[in-house]
């Protein structure tokens, strides 16, 4: 009996004791074991970059490159210590739109979050648009100067970037309108949106498009213009998309009516407008926000359908010449946009590869698994082609403004800018997509921050003109009274007029030579057979604008990798493996033949219900 009651205290005990124990555990911290990954650290994106400051040192007087270097790796610091942060806060706290007050008044009332003005900011404070028109700098310096700035800058920029080109697009229309300093509006417009002092600078919108286009401005626009005084009008229309609406002016497209309420239709009837957003109380300018755009990326950027209902706007420019006018804008904004595909390109690039250094994988880190290093050099040599072709038209620009291109400078600047911005924007989005996938299931995560980095890169392909669009207005560019093509290839032999006897490097531009005489065959076999009719040059134009730019960069990746004073045996290395390890040229005589083209509408449309294939 002593020993049944002594074992029935014992559980009794045991009991009580296990029931204490649950009680107490269910308030303590979570078992989440002792390991924790290290993060990937964005280091100075100046200093940490493996070709800018030598390809800088290349392009710039050596006055010139130590003041700019000095300045961007100062910049550089600012971004990892502050900008960086600011930009991700921008992402976590999205603009939104609240239309009517409490009392069912309509307020349109935009509510930005503090780190997007604070940013803001920052673009005057560090002139981001000043810089690129500082009256006692060479235009070439200040060109090259600026674009490195944007390059740093936009990945980190919480899509400050975006007002910021449109910005230097509206100052560069307006001066190349020749309006400074004689129309009082535009005057203090260009004082303001490229000033250094943030109480006084302003931001610029851009609004052109309209439900019924995007890139065919002239077919889309369906804004009319009512006189009330000279050059003083109404503004009746809609914008279907138009960004950063919490600029303070806008340059936009409208159709002037008549006295007898008619507009002259297409582009001559379209004529260039400079309007306040709001008046001098903060009020809309006859401006209606009608809903913020739900898109895919881009979420810190707010940008909105507008309604224009009487909208003050004073007409620049000639009457009818408004897509003329506007086209002043075209290189600045299409090399903004490379600077943004660049920018992604560079900071997934960055990220991994200090990723690779602190994840360790089946014994040992990223960094030292071979095909882990071959995906991301395979990355580091585009990104290295496309850098150069970016610094390229940066040159080229500068040459333009400062009165010093020659034919060839002007002719390609005519070319390249477009192939560039096409070139860039559709090498970024596969290239942040293999990015993420270096950090695995942690690339997919949210709260890392590196998905934004792939959902905003996806724009770059679509703003200012989709792959196709811009690929025929390089076809454009070669139906002119110049003799691009022949130009193109002056320019080449110029880049590899001095290549290093190197091996590799002779091979190299081995490759170019025979890529470029084979584009320059097809080329002119095609013109003459497009007398004929008997060939589609549009339905390859995607095709040669990707040869040109591959031949293009390959050429720039040859010259500066045979500057001893500059360059590494990695130059030597990515010149190399850019230019033949990978055609420079994927065209055929047959993609040209109408037969082709009948062939991939058939493709396209075998068993489609949605209309009769007589009809398409």
């Amino acid at each position: 009996m002593h020993r049944i009651g002594h074992a029935v205290r014992m559980a009794s005990s045991t009991t009580k004791n296990a029931t204490i124990v649950a009680r107490h555990t269910q308030y303590s911290h979570a078992k989440t074991g002792g390991f924790s990954q290290d993060s990937p650290t964005l280091h100075n994106p100046y200093t940490d970059d493996p070709i800018l400051d030598r390809a800088l040192r290349r392009l710039l007087p050596e006055a010139q490159y130590m003041r700019v270097a000095a300045d961007l790796s100062k910049f550089g610091d600012r971004i990892t210590s502050e900008i960086e942060h600011l930009g991700r806060q921008a992402e976590l706290d999205q603009p939104r739109l609240e239309q009517q007050d409490a009392w069912g008044k309509r307020i349109d009332k935009l509510i930005v979050c503090n780190e997007w003005q604070k940013l803001k900011q920052i673009c005057a404070e560090e002139g981001v648009i000043s810089i690129g028109y500082e009256n006692d700098v060479d235009p070439f310096v200040r060109r090259i100067h600026q674009v490195a700035k944007l390059f740093l800058f936009s990945p980190s920029a919480g899509l400050v970037s975006c007002p910021m080109a449109m910005t230097d697009g509206a100052v560069k229309t307006l001066t190349s309108l020749n309006l400074y300093g004689k129309h009082k509006f535009a005057t203090e417009a260009v004082d303001r949106l490229r000033s250094r002092d943030p109480s006084k600078a302003w931001t610029s919108g851009q609004w052109m498009t309209e439900k019924k286009g995007g890139s065919d401005v002239a077919g889309g626009c369906d804004t009319y213009a009512v006189q009330v005084d000279k050059d003083t009008y109404r503004l009746h229309g809609y914008k279907w998309f138009s960004s950063a609406v919490d600029a303070d002016v806008a340059l936009t497209l409208a159709r002037v009516v008549d006295s007898d309420g008619n507009a002259v239709e297409g582009s001559r009837g379209l004529s260039l407008f400079l309007l306040r957003i709001r008046d001098e109380s903060g009020n809309l300018n006859g401006i209606q926000m009608v809903r913020l755009k739900n898109k895919l990326g881009t979420k810190q950027l707010p940008t909105a359908e507008l309604l224009l209902d009487g909208a003050i706007a004073e007409r620049i420019g000639e009457p009818g010449r408004g897509v003329a006018g506007i086209s002043n804008m075209l290189n600045i904004t299409r090399i903004h946009n490379a600077v943004a595909s660049l920018g992604y390109m560079r900071r997934i690039i960055s990220l991994a590869r200090d990723y690779s250094t602190k994840r360790v994988v089946f014994g040992q880190t990223q960094s030292k698994w071979p095909l882990h290093t071959t995906t991301l050099a395979k990355m580091e040599v585009e990104t290295r082609g496309s850098m150069l072709l970016l610094f390229e038209s940066a040159r080229l620009l500068g040459l333009s403004e400062a009165g010093k291109s020659s034919d060839i400078d002007a002719m390609m600047l005519r070319l390249i800018t477009p192939v560039l911005k096409l070139y860039a924007g559709k090498q970024a989005v596969p290239l942040v997509s293999e990015g993420i996938e270096c950090f695995g299931g942690q690339g997919y995560m949210e709260d890392t921050g590196l998905p934004t980095i792939l959902r905003d890169a996806q724009v770059t392909p679509i703003w200012e003109g989709t792959t196709n669009v811009l690929s025929l207005d390089v076809l454009r560019v070669f139906s002119g009274k110049e003799n691009i093509l022949l130009a193109f290839g002056k320019r080449v032999s110029q880049l590899l007029k001095n290549t290093s006897n190197e091996p590799k490097l002779q091979k190299a531009k081995q490759s170019v030579e025979e890529a470029l005489k084979e584009l320059q065959k097809l080329l002119v076999k095609a013109s003459d057979s497009a007398v004929k009719g008997d060939t589609r040059i549009d339905s390859v134009a995607r095709h040669i604008s990707f040869a040109i730019a591959r031949i293009y960069s390959g050429s720039l990746l040859i010259d500066h990798a045979s500057d001893s004073t500059v360059a590494n045996p990695s130059d030597i290395e990515v010149a190399y493996r850019y230019c033949c390890e990978q055609p420079l040229i994927d065209l055929r005589w047959e993609w040209f033949s109408e037969e082709r083209v009948k062939e991939d509408r058939d493709i396209v449309f075998d068993n489609y219900s949605g209309q009769q294939k007589s009809k398409i």
